[in-house]
């Protein structure tokens, strides 16, 4: 049997068609989830978390057992006790101790938003220094 010049491109695409087809899951397995990002580290300090206020009285009203600190590249602590953090993109996520899977969104340097039912709440962390 012999091919034409144009029966044997056309097979050749549809090749590397099955082939780009067949590597797809493959790739989609190497390459991390939108948002995820690389891992990283948030700053160091005591971030104090609070409920919004009203306009009559405070502006936060702290919620203790919810604050932190973070004591070094991976580590928290807490009222409750310490444990591990991971910090992908604009998700933190405690991995380990008392508050593991609890998560927060970062809002900016500094300042957290804890995440309840995958939507970030109304509480509120700000790091207050070393």
């Amino acid at each position: 049997m012999f091919m034409t010049r144009s029966a044997c491109g056309a097979m050749g695409a549809g090749m590397n068609r099955l082939f780009l087809v067949a590597a797809l899951p493959a790739l989609a397995l190497a390459m991390p989830a939108a948002g995820q990002g690389q891992p990283d580290t948030i700053e160091r300090g005591t971030y104090v978390c609070e409920l919004p206020g009203d306009a009559a009285g405070a502006v936060g009203i702290e919620q203790p057992q919810e604050s932190f600190s973070i004591r070094s590249a991976s580590r928290y602590s807490s009222v409750q006790g310490g444990g591990t953090y991971l910090r992908r993109g604009d998700r933190l996520t405690m991995t380990s101790g008392p508050r593991n899977g609890d998560s927060y969104q970062i809002v900016s340097r500094g300042f957290l938003r804890k995440i309840v039912n995958g939507q970030p709440s109304r509480l509120r962390c700000v790091r207050q220094g070393e």
